[in-house]
């Protein structure tokens, strides 16, 4: 492909050859980076003062360079992975920090949502020299709250890195095992949302419980409930973007497969969350409609509930 993505104007010809002569490049399968692509990419950033980066495969080859500004760099669209995938993406972006701060919210994001092998951060020295480097990936569901990644960082890319190729075959055969696990019981697996309008949270909690029972009675698997507290509904998601995140991060660790929602959705806001998410999304009404549909016997009946789904 050999492009340069992302943030490239006012790169001087020069910048530009040498962005494109990272295409050459080429890690060892088992190293997070070696030094000579570390130093590459952290020489690159220093004289242009931009965040630089790679994604690179399995293999060790570059498929994506990308170029920031100093403080992140935008990936590439390379699609959404699905929240109940077992495997990683099979790519890992190593990219450069100008000050050598540590991963921040953007790079953990980008890690759990596009389900990438790895995040790593090179810090850049004066004088263009690779530092520290922190490095990132994710683990599967455990009991800890909120934990989606492991985040671990070295004094320097000459040190010694844990064998990746080990880590990610580890890690996918966990994620392996949980999804196996998961799908014993062939259930639809979900995670219950409620947003409370008015202040009273209890009032809320006890119907995401009745809404518990609902999805139980239609079949579905309840993984977790959510609750978030707003002052108006967010006319595109109902729930805040932030909290529409942490569903994003929960439904992959989980491996959901739904989203069902304690209010009516609109047409609208069910589409985009879909898009979100990409889950499938009901409201309280349509898991009602679910549970007639699944009792109903006669033809009258199942159109009555057909006609009411419509």
């Amino acid at each position: 492909m050999n492009d340069i993505h992302g943030n490239t104007l006012g790169l001087k010809p020069s910048e530009l050859k040498r962005l494109k002569n990272s295409y050459r490049r080429r890690v060892g399968s088992s190293e997070i980076v070696s030094p000579e692509l570390a130093r590459h990419l952290t020489e690159l950033s220093f004289e242009t003062n931009r965040q630089v980066g790679v994604l690179l495969d399995r293999k060790g080859d570059v498929e994506w360079v990308i170029v920031g500004n100093a403080h992140k760099l935008e990936l590439p669209d390379i699609g959404r992975a699905r929240a109940g995938q077992v495997r990683l993406r099979g790519l890992r972006l190593v990219h450069t920090h100008l000050k050598s701060e540590p991963l921040n919210k953007d790079d953990l994001t980008d890690l759990a949502l596009l389900r990438l092998d790895m995040v790593a951060a090179i810090g850049v020295l004066e004088g263009g020299l690779p530092g520290v480097l922190h490095y990132a990936h994710l683990v599967p569901e455990n009991d800890v709250p909120g934990q989606y990644w492991r985040t671990e960082t070295l004094p320097s890319v000459h040190a010694d890195q844990p064998d990746l190729q080990a880590t990610l075959d580890g890690l996918e055969q966990e994620l392996a095992r949980k999804a196996s696990a998961r799908a014993v019981s062939g259930k639809d697996r979900a995670i219950l949302v409620a947003v409370c309008l008015d202040g009273n949270r209890a009032r809320s909690e006890s119907s995401l419980h009745e809404l518990s029972e609902l999805a139980r009675t239609a079949g579905v698997e309840v993984l977790d409930r959510v609750t978030q507290v707003r002052r108006e509904a967010d006319p595109r998601y109902l729930i805040g973007h932030g909290k529409l995140e942490e569903l994003n991060l929960r439904s992959m660790q989980q491996m959901a497969d739904l989203i069902v929602f304690d209010q009516n959705l609109s047409a609208s806001q069910a589409r985009h969350i879909a898009e979100a998410t990409s889950l499938k999304v009901l409201d309280r009404t349509q898991l009602i409609l679910d549970i007639f549909a699944q009792r109903a016997q006669s033809a009258d009946g199942k159109l009555q509930v057909e006609l009411a789904q419509l």
